[in-house]
């Protein structure tokens, strides 16, 4: 490797250590957050908004780490989600990155990936967790997210997604 590689790299690296702490951290205070200010802060899907960030300013491989890291860190601090929901979370949010990655190879537009692999990943999430309910492994309600708020929220993150990368063309 030559110099500019490595430096290229390094800087690369740093960016992404940093991007993790920052998303670690607003998970970690996203129940004071709520709590302060009133608001469900998490009814934004904060981890998803930190994947989605990740997409776009990091790469393909820290998204998938994040996609790991967040809702086990969050288990870990907060013992919530129970660990059956941490698991489902987990799952849902590297199929989000797989898929995105995916379908990014098949369209022209970024829109249709990023949106595609949200709505995709929260189908299998929500057919999942319906199995894991009925078979008594999760004690929840099936949809405990307001489905408007969730459309919200996967449009907003779709157009953002769109708008930065139409940006860099």
């Amino acid at each position: 490797m030559n110099k500019a590689t490595t430096s290229t790299l390094v800087q690369q690296s740093t960016k992404s250590i940093l991007f993790d702490i920052l998303a670690l951290l607003f998970i970690y205070f996203v129940p004071a957050l709520s709590h302060l200010s009133g608001l469900p802060i998490y009814y934004a899907e904060p981890m998803r908004i930190m994947l989605i960030l990740a997409l776009v300013y990091t790469n393909k491989q820290n998204a998938y780490i994040l996609a790991v890291t967040l809702p086990l860190f969050s288990y870990i601090i907060s013992a919530h989600p129970v660990l059956p929901k941490m698991l489902l979370i987990t799952f849902e949010l590297v199929l989000n990155v797989f898929l995105f990655y995916l379908l990014s190879k098949k369209f022209k537009q970024i829109f249709w990936p990023i949106l595609i692999s949200i709505i995709g990943s929260k189908m299998i999430y929500y057919i999942l967790k319906y199995f894991l309910i009925e078979t008594t492994i999760l004690k929840s309600e099936l949809v405990s997210t307001p489905i408007y708020i969730q459309i919200i929220t996967t449009l907003v993150l779709s157009f953002y997604v769109f708008g930065f990368f139409r940006k860099q063309r």
